[in-house]
């Protein structure tokens, strides 16, 4: 008996078909997970501060300013050591009063006085007017 019929390229068609559907959806999800979280990313503010070891007693942070210094609101600084006992640390800003912060002008400065004998980790902190926080130098000295 004779077939009259084509019936084998029905198959390969539906087959065809599928795989580019699947591959629209697989494109849609991952372009859809992707830009989504991109709006999550905090912009890199460009700003510097540079940290300087005169002696054994001082370390000074100097903010330098940068790009983003129209958004820069004030800074911060953390000193640390191997040893808790070695480090008795006193901040001053140059206004008189005792603390780790620095304002945003050019060439404002921090100095931390303390018995630093050793290798001294410290990490300065950026403020910014939009609220965000932005490490901008983890440094040993």
């Amino acid at each position: 008996m004779k077939r009259k019929g084509n019936d084998e390229a029905v198959s390969p068609v539906i087959g065809v078909i599928l795989m580019v559907a699947i591959t629209v959806i697989l494109a849609a999800v991952i372009a859809a997970f992707v830009f989504g979280m991109s709006g999550q990313i905090n912009k890199t503010k460009i700003v510097a501060v540079t940290v300087q070891q005169p002696d054994s007693k001082h370390i000074t942070i100097t903010y330098q300013g940068g790009q983003d210094a129209q958004s820069f609101e004030y800074g911060t600084m953390t000193a640390t050591n191997d040893d808790p006992a070695d480090l008795a640390v006193v901040y001053d800003n140059g206004d008189g009063t005792d603390n780790a912060t620095f304002g945003d002008s050019v060439g404002a400065s921090v100095i931390a006085t303390g018995t630093f004998t050793k290798k001294n980790h410290v990490i300065v902190t950026g403020h910014f007017i939009d609220g965000s926080e932005q490490v901008l130098t983890d440094t040993y000295v």
